[in-house]
């Protein structure tokens, strides 16, 4: 899991707390986006196709692909970029030398097979629907492609359904509390399916253990639609997806 780093408004000067987002590399290695410290960020004005990319080394593999450049929102409305280190430039292939026979190179380990994803296309939250939508098209790129919103949103909270997995989604201003986490969970008992919970606000310190004991996977959204990974399970769902075992 990500470690947050500070982030300070333009605008106000206000100094936020910022987790950067973490996507499925292509080899199956979770790869952060590299968030260079006591970088500028900038205020985002106008976006453009291009400015909303960023092109970044995965640490694993050495494979460089394009991710969403990091975005971070502050209460005051402004919205800015996060600066990301520059992808290194990849070194010449290492040709064996003449002196030892291209035979006697060392073998190179194949990457784990892995499932091909497009990068995630977030849907921006403007209203407590937004969240569960977002919420649900995260879950359909993770790999449960028949995921759906609850017909009824039941006592028990359970805003999303599919095959093997059930989601919760907390809209609201306040931290999740405990016994959502359990409810979710009993849901994903009562299922047979990973159960899953989305926060706006973040979660209890209790819920935030409960759901380490019970192996659910916890995301916090921002206003971007980006759920961010905040315990283990959630970094090993983005890993493995629907496949996971």
């Amino acid at each position: 899991m990500a470690d947050s780093v500070p982030v300070r408004c333009p605008t106000c000067r206000r100094e936020n707390a910022f987790t950067p987002p973490t996507f499925p590399c292509a080899c199956g290695a979770p790869l952060t986006m590299p968030v260079l410290r006591g970088g500028v960020p900038v205020e985002i004005l106008h976006r453009t196709w291009q400015a909303s990319w960023v092109e970044v080394r995965c640490d694993v593999c050495g494979r460089h692909d394009e991710w969403p450049a990091p975005e971070s929102g502050c209460v005051c409305g402004t919205v800015v970029r996060v600066p990301v280190a520059p992808a290194p430039t990849p070194p010449p292939p290492n040709f064996p030398s003449p002196a030892r026979p291209a035979a006697e190179a060392p073998p190179v380990a194949e990457p784990r097979r892995a499932v091909l994803r497009p990068a995630f296309r977030p849907v921006t939250i403007r209203t407590a629907r937004d969240c569960v939508t977002a919420a649900q098209q995260y879950l359909k790129w993770l790999g449960y492609a028949d995921v759906a919103r609850a017909q009824e949103r039941t006592a028990a909270g359970v805003d999303l359904r599919g095959t093997g997995v059930v989601a919760q989604v907390d809209p609201t201003t306040r931290a999740t509390q405990l016994r959502e986490i359990e409810c979710v969970w009993l849901n994903g008992l009562n299922d047979s399916a990973i159960a899953v919970f989305f926060s706006l606000a973040g979660y209890a310190r209790d819920a935030r253990t409960r759901a380490d004991e019970l192996h659910i996977p916890l995301f916090v959204m921002d206003l971007t639609g980006t759920p961010q990974p905040v315990n283990d399970p959630a970094d090993e769902l983005i890993r493995y997806g629907a496949a996971r075992p």
